[in-house]
């Protein structure tokens, strides 16, 4: 096994880890801020992993999701650092990502429904075109927020959670609903018999799994627009409220 390999792999196990536990802890709390952490420095590295191995095997789906989960972490974090939430030259750049990624899944979507044969790459056309029309509405909503000079209040929070949970519901996707079903191979690898969770890891139980992360995205942003849980607690200095917003916005 490579290095690159081995290094996606644990970034990848970790990220899972994390995502799910900074989902558990309680908003705003000592362990939350810390597993957000952890996850966003494993969630990168099994992208750049990811990128990585599948330009050595010419794959371009996986390059195209490994560029937009590094894109959606990288910049859910800079959202919750800076204050202008990018919009600057780095913004200014980085836009092209999505833009350029989503133009060419349309491509390959409208490419897939026009031939008669099975996809050469294994993922339906209706994929192709949704994560398409996903990474569009990234780039459109970070031209808006150039334009604008940065983003606030809800809409701050809002960038910064649905970017996270898009980010883990990508890595939830590819490894619960991997080929060749990754969650027993990997209880396998780690000497754990496949047999014991064969019934247990059900289609529609790594559907859900695999799915979880949007169910969450949509709480969180109900939460954020129709609730009080956008709001600042008192109990911060001002200095604090950047870190304060972040921490109750996953």
């Amino acid at each position: 096994m490579s290095l690159i390999l081995a290094v996606h792999i644990c970034g990848g196990t970790l990220g899972l880890a994390s995502g799910a536990a900074a989902l558990s802890f309680r908003k705003g709390s000592r362990w939350h801020v810390m597993a957000g952490k952890v996850f966003v420095a494993s969630m990168l590295m099994m992208a750049m992993g990811a990128t990585f191995l599948a330009i050595q095997k010419h794959e371009s789906g996986n390059i195209v999701g490994g560029i937009f989960t590094f894109y959606l972490i990288l910049t859910a974090w800079w959202t919750a650092r800076h204050t202008n939430g990018g919009a600057s030259k780095f913004g200014w750049v980085v836009v092209l990502i999505p833009l350029a990624v989503g133009v060419l899944n349309w491509l390959a979507g409208i490419e897939k429904i026009s031939s008669s044969g099975p996809s050469k790459d294994g993922v339906p056309a209706g994929m192709n075109l949704f994560l398409g029309s996903v990474m569009l509405l990234a780039a459109a909503g970070d031209v808006r927020m150039l334009l604008r000079g940065g983003v606030a209040g809800m809409t701050r929070i809002a960038r910064h959670l649905w970017r996270m949970c898009f980010g883990l519901f990508i890595a939830t996707g590819s490894f619960f609903l991997g080929p060749a079903n990754r969650p027993l191979r990997f209880l396998s690898s780690v000497g754990l018999r496949q047999h014991v969770f064969r019934t247990l890891l059900r289609q529609e139980v790594l559907l859900f799994l695999a799915v979880l992360p949007l169910l969450f995205l949509v709480f969180w942003l109900v939460r954020v627009y129709f609730t009080n849980a956008a709001r600042v607690p008192a109990k911060y200095p001002r200095h604090e409220a950047s870190s304060a917003l972040s921490a109750n916005s996953i």
